[in-house]
């Protein structure tokens, strides 16, 4: 047989095995020195109406919470809702009983890498609660709240009350500088808060009014309510800063990377192993050509 059927293969034997063993050695040192850093990408959140009231009907022989909210988001998923109504059953001769109209009634909570921000707009809206059919707990004109947090920066909120609001069927004048009072003889009473908000590093929160409501119609006893009521609410959460990547001068390891030692005084770099094991193997593959080409010629 010719020697030469047994050279070709060896080398290319040999030539292969160096290839696949350089070409590992960066593959395997990326998988063991790379760190995937999760970040928190923050929250957000949103509603129009929030209100926790206890009913009480017929003279207190029922009582029927009143907890609901309109249009209420969360993220981290960006979601928007835009119902115009809230409605509650069970208190108006087991007829749905509407809690809040309103021509606009929006609210979004949006998350992103970037940022985190909640906000809301009410429009031409109108609040009854039991035992006022007919006259409204509060009428705005429009009220609108935005928290926004963006990574890295400090966060901001704001409500805002544009136009007039009637309580109770009063027009009054609304101011920042504390609460304002209500009273409205064999109704009852009504306290609001103006454009409440609050930050702090990392987080905001607004809400364009905040009322504490006790209403028991001409002390009839037939309904009465006590509680609190929030109209357009916003809050928010800044995302984590991104994680600097692991400085090779700082002496510190990547997560999850095996420690090295260092071969700079060597004159070696991280690639040398990988150099090294390519070089033996180049050696073994060329002693076997050697061996085979001895075998061919004998």
């Amino acid at each position: 047989m010719n020697s030469n059927n047994f050279r070709m293969p060896a080398r290319r034997f040999a030539v292969t095995a160096a290839a696949g063993v350089l070409t590992a050695g960066p593959a395997v040192l990326a998988g063991a020195g790379s760190a995937h850093a999760t970040t928190d990408h923050g929250r957000a959140s949103a509603v129009v109406l929030r209100t926790g009231l206890d009913v009480s009907l017929l003279n207190k022989s029922v009582n029927v919470p009143l907890t609901l909210s309109l249009n209420e988001v969360q993220a981290p998923r960006s979601a928007g809702k835009t119902a115009l109504t809230a409605q509650l059953d069970g208190v108006d001769g087991g007829k749905p009983f509407s809690v809040l109209r309103a021509d606009v009634a929006t609210a979004h909570a949006t998350v992103t890498p970037a940022g985190a921000e909640g906000s809301t707009n009410l429009a031409h809206a109108a609040l009854h609660v039991p035992g006022l059919p007919l006259l409204s707990l509060i009428e705005v004109e429009q009220v609108t709240s935005k928290a926004t947090c963006e990574a890295g920066r400090k966060p901001v909120a704001s409500a805002n009350l544009l136009g007039s609001v009637t309580v109770l069927g009063k027009k009054v004048t609304l101011t920042a500088g504390g609460p304002t009072e209500v009273k409205v003889p064999g109704v009852g009473e009504v306290r609001l808060d103006l454009s409440k908000t609050e930050t702090t590093s990392r987080t905001a929160a607004a809400s364009a009014l905040e009322l504490n409501v006790s209403i028991n119609p001409l002390k009839l006893n037939v309904a009465e309510v006590e509680g609190t009521v929030t109209l357009a609410g916003a809050t928010c959460e800044a995302p984590d800063a991104a994680a600097p990547s692991a400085d090779p001068g700082s002496g510190v390891e990547p997560q999850g990377a095996p420690a090295e030692a260092n071969l700079a005084e060597t004159g070696g770099s991280s690639m040398t192993p990988y150099i090294a094991g390519g070089a033996i193997a180049l050696l073994a593959a060329g002693g076997g050509v050697v061996v085979l080409a001895r075998r061919g010629r004998g």
